[in-house]
């Protein structure tokens, strides 16, 4: 592959990194490096060995993993920072990347170190909960990944 498609892909991954908390906009993604949606997955794919939504979704679990170890904050309140709509699916997908459930995960390394952060003081730091998109279709329904942040 050319570099100049290197060097776009790497903005639209910029902007991934940069956004990870929000709803992958898959259109606006690849924008960022000029091509197609579909142009753009099997691009992301060919250089970065997944797709932009399993990516983001990889991104988002280690920051949730972070947020275990150190936040005093629910699951729930976890999935919903990291971005997740879905507290199946994140649950799902940290078992996937970790190998144990956010609560396993939690119990086996919160605690080692420093005292764990207020739940009030991460949120603040996070910036709060995401607003809700008043425009976004029904809650999830089970199986139903399409709000999930992945793209395939």
């Amino acid at each position: 592959m050319p570099l100049t498609h290197l060097r776009q892909l790497r903005l639209a991954k910029d902007a991934m990194d940069r956004d990870w908390a929000g709803p992958l906009d898959l259109d606006a993604v690849a924008a960022h490096a000029g091509y197609s949606r579909y142009h753009f997955v099997r691009a992301f794919k060919a250089v970065y060995g997944q797709t932009p939504g399993r990516y983001l979704s990889r991104r988002r679990i280690e920051r949730a993993e972070e947020l275990l170890r150190s936040a005093n904050l629910s699951v729930t309140e976890i999935c919903v920072l990291v971005g997740f709509s879905s507290l199946g699916t994140f649950s799902k997908r940290f078992k996937e990347q970790t190998g144990s459930s956010p609560s396993a995960y939690r119990a086996k390394h919160a605690g080692r170190g420093a005292a764990l952060i207020p739940g009030c003081y991460a949120l603040l730091w996070a910036g709060g909960f995401p607003p809700r998109d008043t425009t976004a279709p029904a809650p999830d329904r089970p199986g139903d990944d399409s709000n999930s942040g992945e793209a395939h």
